[in-house]
């Protein structure tokens, strides 16, 4: 039985029956049956359902909007940004998915040459919970505008968000079986995999789920592509505006609670700032309220779940054991839910779970360095490589370090790191490969067919 839990006052929400082994096997058979006639659609068809899809999120912000809020701790406002976002994923993909999959001709000896683009099959999606309606879209929208089918396997804290996707598809006017949601847990993915009616797999989450999927599709010899941790440096120069770069700084940290692949970790600053950006820092983070997610003035709610926040707390606690001084929070509040304060971790080290592991919560690591260079070089010693940024007053000095320097696969130069449908969004090294978004992101799961007509 699958628990829908608030974790603000850890109180039971809904209970969902989970899929069994045959059940989810027939699911499969009919997602690939009703493949069979949508992979021949029309982009139009498609594109009229897909911007319907969109106009039923917005008409549906508020629950759906409150329904992430209970199921995992968004702050309101957050979860209707979150919304609109992936109104837009739909519009954006609805608009651009037959320019972008249409035959490129190529030049050759042949009366007609060309690359053709054709749907793999059902696509089998493992989600995380931390954007739990995002994470979704964004594979969701060019998979399903590309002819393939989708089937989700959501993570067992948000179901409720899982079932109200599914119906978007449906009130969109969407056929019953194109999309589904599979009611399973974690242990259930392989067989999943291992089934001839999964043609590819795409999965967010943690390193350690990245890599089990990976040899189990690797195993099946199936398409993958997956999006994992992270923890992105931003490195704050001394031409940098300080106002500026501190507030972007601490916006990405605690967006959706510190609980973002993408959100700022560690911040890695130039000695000749350093005292300055430091105190700006620690203002503006005292000035961010946590609180009931549900109120609008709230910046930070509590962490998804119990065991997520005690583990958080514990990487700080080993960092602060390390010789990391601990600037504001670094407590368990004493209150029922998993809250944890906005805090700070200064004199961060190598060695210190700060540096070398994602701290996915409110915790901001601060990083001294010498100089650029330097300051580069505590950028790149990390085993992710998903975002990065620099502030710097000098634009062209941000954009040679963000494009020559920097081991990530998403660099940003005087803004925070976000996605955005118009640009490919993924990592590198531990933070997985191949690319969300954009024209890379929906050709991911296509067979580029060469076409020879002598």
């Amino acid at each position: 039985m699958f628990k829908s839990v608030n974790p603000a006052n850890f109180e039971t929400i809904a209970t969902y029956e989970p899929h069994s082994s045959q059940e989810v096997t027939k699911i499969i058979d009919s997602v690939n049956r009703a493949w069979d006639g949508w992979k021949e659609t029309s982009f139009a068809h498609r594109r009229v359902l897909m911007l319907k899809a969109a106009e039923v999120l917005e008409s549906g912000r508020n629950k759906y909007a409150r329904l992430m809020v209970m199921e995992m701790g968004k702050p309101m406002q957050q979860a209707l940004a979150e919304v609109e976002k992936c109104a837009s994923v739909c519009r954006y993909y609805a608009e651009n998915a037959e320019e972008m999959l249409k035959n490129e001709l190529v030049k050759t000896d042949a009366h007609a040459s060309y690359i053709a683009y054709r749907p793999l099959g059902p696509v089998l999606a493992v989600m995380p919970w931390n954007f739990p309606f995002w994470q979704v879209f964004r594979f969701a929208a060019p998979a399903l505008m590309a002819g393939n089918a989708g089937l989700l396997k959501h993570a067992s804290n948000v179901m409720g968000c899982a079932m109200a996707i599914e119906e978007v598809f449906s009130e969109a006017g969407f056929p019953s079986d194109v999309f589904r949601t599979l009611k399973v847990g974690g242990s259930d993915v392989a067989e999943i995999i291992e089934n001839p009616g999964i043609k590819a797999v795409t999965l967010t989450g943690s390193v350690g789920a990245g890599m089990a999927v990976a040899k189990k599709a690797g195993e099946q010899l199936k398409k993958t592509v997956l999006e994992l941790g992270g923890s992105d440096p931003y490195i704050i120069l001394e031409d940098a505006d300080l106002e500026q770069a501190a507030e972007a700084c601490v916006t990405s940290r605690l967006i959706n609670g510190g609980q973002s692949c993408v959100a700022a970790k560690r911040f890695i600053v130039v000695e000749a700032a350093y005292t300055e950006f430091e105190k700006l820092f620690l203002e503006k983070m005292k000035q961010k309220t946590m609180g009931n997610p549900l109120d609008e003035n709230s910046d930070l709610g509590p962490q998804a779940q119990k065991k997520l926040r005690d583990e958080l707390h514990e990487q700080v606690l080993q960092s602060i054991q390390k010789g990391a001084r601990c600037l504001l929070g670094g407590f368990i509040p004493d209150m029922e839910g998993a809250w944890y304060p906005p805090t700070i971790l200064a004199g961060v080290k190598p060695g210190m779970p700060a540096w070398e592991e994602e701290m996915f919560g409110p915790v901001a690591a601060l990083i001294r360095a010498k100089d650029e260079d330097e300051a580069i070089a505590f950028a790149n010693d990390s085993v992710f490589g998903l975002g990065a940024a620099v502030f710097t007053a000098d634009k062209e000095r941000g954009r040679r370090i963000a494009e020559e320097k920097l081991n990530a696969g998403c660099c940003f130069v005087n803004d925070f790191v976000k996605s955005d449908p118009r640009l490919p969004f993924g990592g590198i090294g531990h933070s997985g490969y191949g690319r969300e978004l954009s024209y890379p992101g929906i050709r991911e799961f296509m067979n580029m067919k060469t076409v020879w007509v002598k």
